[in-house]
């Protein structure tokens, strides 16, 4: 059955001829032209055509049309793997085509003209500077270019990053480091290699290794001194008529970002040299680092701690010349002390045969102190040297003056006896001394003892005083009659203790002034000789680039 739904005509007279066929038909027309007809025409043509079958409608065009942005990725997805797997596939053919018929042994342009190698370092750290065995490491990125056309596969933008075992297949310079000692090339977590291919042939070859390079120092103004270490690369086997090396445009990075415990970095400059040798002319490119020791390390390690122990040698001057132990001790431990700096200077330094800054240095300290030691002996010899002539003289004069006693009593007809006098003469001999005290030379001896009377003493108590006895206990006053005698025995006691240096000697008085004199002079010449280095401005100068 038809259903028939009334429709107007444009001039607006109703008329009755659509059917449900009629109204899907128009509908369709409308969703299938929507690009050509304005929206809102097709919606108010929807809207007046008002049916049950609109839903089934909807389900069935504009639903598909949903899923339009969700095809179209995926058809999206399989286009870029398709394409990805044929560049794949011709990067592959491209590489094995390439290598075909490769001859590794041969260097690019072969028989004609030299191949030109430029040459950039990036510095990744300075690791450590020996000055025993006259070398220092370093880690450091290396770049090699050259061009070959044997490798050009396409346009000079395409280029194609390799893994550093494609290295083994083509041509590389045979690079070396003339002031090698010992290098390795880093290998965590592969090796530490890259090769990179232009489409016009273009080859960049890159490595990361650590090397121990030879570094001859000058330890004349150690360790106020400045040194000179150099990358010395070169071609092993090629001379310049095959192979020449240049630097870059920017031939040196990482420099400024490079840091050493004991040397600043004041420079760096690159040159090149060719190198004359038996087999041949070579191209040598150099870089050469200019550093200076850092003096912060040595003040507190060796400067300091001299300092200090010739500062100490001094107190024994104002030791009593007497305290032989203490003042021996003293000497002795700061001439050890001085041989313990000096021997761990020279452990941490080569031998060499040339005397160094510190050597002058440590050899004045030490002869200020060796100094200071002889100092004491000399007056410790002066000393009991005038002081056991000063009793010879004293006791010569005393014999002289009891020989001259005797002969006056002899003389003057004294009345004692012959036996007495003998004994006199031989006690005064024997001892050079005799009583002062005639009374006591005249006084007859009892007949018991075998000496002559005249050698008789006895003592004579009438000059000797006895302590009162201390006030009672129980006197008011009696307390403070203690304690001042309490004090001034505990004053007498430290006065007792701490004996006045009465006698000091000569020597002891100079030398406190003329040893500081000398030390401060011998410092002074020691510190300008270390200004009289030498020191020369690092530029950075690059040769011209070969293009």
């Amino acid at each position: 059955m038809s259903i028939v739904v009334a429709r107007r005509t444009r001039d607006g007279t109703p008329r009755v001829a659509a059917t449900a066929a009629d109204r899907d038909r128009d509908n369709l027309q409308c969703v299938s032209q929507r690009n050509f007809y304005p929206v809102a025409r097709c919606s108010r043509a929807m809207s007046a055509r008002t049916s049950p079958a609109r839903p089934a409608l909807h389900a069935r065009y504009v639903a598909p049309m949903l899923m339009l942005p969700l095809v179209l990725s995926l058809v999206q997805a399989q286009l870029d793997r398709a394409v990805a797997i044929d560049r794949l596939e011709n990067v592959t053919h491209t590489i094995s085509r390439i290598l075909e018929g490769y001859d590794i042994r041969l260097r690019p342009n072969f028989g004609g003209d030299p191949l030109y190698v430029g040459m950039d370092l990036t510095i990744a750290s300075f690791d450590a500077i020996s000055e025993v065995n006259m070398d220092y490491t370093i880690t450091l990125y290396l770049n090699q270019y050259w061009k070959d056309e044997r490798l050009g596969f396409g346009l000079p933008d395409e280029v194609l990053t390799l893994s550093g075992d494609f290295a083994d297949k083509i041509w590389v310079p045979d690079t070396f480091f003339a002031n090698d000692k010992n290098s390795f090339l880093h290998d965590v977590t592969e090796r530490n290699k890259l090769v990179r291919l232009a489409g016009d042939g273009s080859v960049t070859y890159g490595m990361r290794f650590t090397a121990t390079l030879a570094c001859m120092m000058d330890l004349h103004y150690y360790p106020l001194d400045s040194q000179n270490c150099t990358v010395e690369i070169e071609s092993y086997g090629y001379t310049v008529s095959d192979v020449v090396m240049y630097w870059k445009e920017t031939p040196v990075r990482g420099v400024e970002d490079a840091e050493l415990p004991q040397f600043s970095i004041l420079g760096h400059e690159t040159n090149d040299r060719k190198e004359k040798l038996a087999t041949g002319v070579y191209q040598r490119l150099s870089l050469s680092f200019k550093l200076r020791r850092n003096i912060g390390y040595f003040v507190f390690q060796t400067y300091l701690p001299s300092i200090l122990i010739v500062m100490l040698s001094w107190v024994s001057f104002w030791i009593n010349h007497e305290a032989t132990s203490a003042r021996v001790a003293l000497g002795i431990t700061t001439v050890l002390t001085m041989t313990t700096i000096s021997t761990g200077v020279r452990s941490s330094l080569p031998r060499i045969s040339y005397v160094k800054a510190i050597d002058i240095y440590l050899v004045m300290c030490f002869v200020f102190v060796f100094a200071a030691l002889l100092e004491y002996a000399a007056v410790n010899y002066t000393y009991w040297g005038a002081r056991a002539r000063k009793r010879a003289k004293l006791k010569n004069r005393e014999q002289v003056s009891t020989s001259t006693s005797v002969d006056k009593e002899l003389k003057s007809g004294s009345s004692r006896s012959p036996e007495e006098i003998i004994a006199l003469r031989e006690f005064t001999t024997s001892t050079g001394r005799v009583s002062p005290l005639p009374s006591l030379r005249s006084r007859p001896l009892p007949p018991s003892t075998g000496a002559p009377p005249s050698l008789r003493l006895q003592r004579d108590y009438s000059n000797l005083r006895y302590r009162t006895r201390p006030h009672s206990r129980n006197s008011r006053n009696g307390a403070k009659p203690k304690v001042i005698h309490a004090l001034k025995r505990g004053a007498t006691v430290i006065k007792a203790s701490m004996p006045k240096i009465r006698d000091v000697n000569v020597i002891d008085t100079y030398s406190r002034s003329l040893l500081v004199i000398e030390i401060r002079i011998a410092h002074s010449v020691w510190r300008g000789r270390a200004m009289l280095q030498p020191v020369r401005v690092i530029t950075r100068a690059y040769p011209a680039q070969v293009t």
